[in-house]
């Protein structure tokens, strides 16, 4: 049986992309708007985020993207396959981007959920995450209207 302890974590390499971004549309984590392997890429881009993937059985299980602003961290695409599941790889994984973020002395993280996700908000508070009263505005600056349902 899986446990977090056989998760082996480490960065993304050139030849786990097309397995990572099959995963987050696996998991529903894909918008239109955004194209996974654009943001892959702009995260490997600089010291200042990545991609951490979590193999077990030396298949991909899970995956995070980390980063942070100089500020406070930021994690994206959190995803645990769906037949790895059961398993605390997301706990792994979301320990493993925790850690990654110390390593470079960022002492607060966050993170959004979309607001119907009830089941991914119960895993965060869960691991001790709270929910914030902040809004979150956005603007695309290449000019594209905004991202459909947004006020």
């Amino acid at each position: 049986m899986d446990t977090a302890a056989s998760l082996a974590i480490s960065d993304i390499t050139d030849a786990d992309v097309p397995t990572v971004i099959a995963l987050w549309h696996r998991c529903g984590l894909t918008r239109p708007w955004n194209d996974p392997a654009a943001d892959i890429a702009l995260a490997r881009r600089g010291d200042s985020s990545n991609v951490l993937v979590g193999r077990a059985g030396g298949a991909i299980a899970a995956s995070a993207m980390v980063g942070h602003d100089g500020h406070r961290g930021w994690v994206y695409y959190v995803s645990v396959d769906p037949d790895h599941r059961g398993h605390s790889h997301g706990r792994a994984i979301m320990a493993a981007a925790e850690d990654w973020l110390r390593a470079r002395g960022i002492v607060k993280l966050m993170l959004m959920v979309r607001g119907d996700n009830t089941k991914v908000q119960a895993f965060y508070q869960a691991l001790d995450y709270a929910v914030q009263d902040s809004v979150v505005f956005s603007k695309w600056l290449d000019g594209r209207p905004p991202t459909p349902g947004m006020k």
